[in-house]
């Protein structure tokens, strides 16, 4: 199964997060199989790639809380939403 997942990147206490689609098997550092963006919350900076994740969430992909709360306040299930009648939990 596929998680939407964020991966920890940075230095001590400046965390960066890359937002990225990853096998359940793996660790949270581990290999991922593509990144699909990027969240920084010591700036409050996000960038999504929109068409990709509502590829993976349509092949079946779910996203963890974190993730989705990420998603919610960019309108990723909006759009989601718009293209198709589609429920993700």
């Amino acid at each position: 199964m596929v998680k939407l997942r964020l991966k920890r990147c940075g230095k001590k206490q400046r965390a960066v997060y890359r937002i990225v689609a990853i096998d359940v098997r793996f660790r949270r550092e581990g290999r991922d199989l593509r990144k699909v963006g990027f969240y920084d919350p010591l700036n409050n900076q996000t960038y999504l790639n929109i068409p990709v994740i509502l590829d993976f969430l349509e092949q079946g992909a779910q996203p963890t809380g974190t993730v989705q709360d990420i998603s919610k306040k960019a309108g990723v299930f909006m759009e989601c939403s718009s293209n198709q009648q589609t429920k993700f939990n």
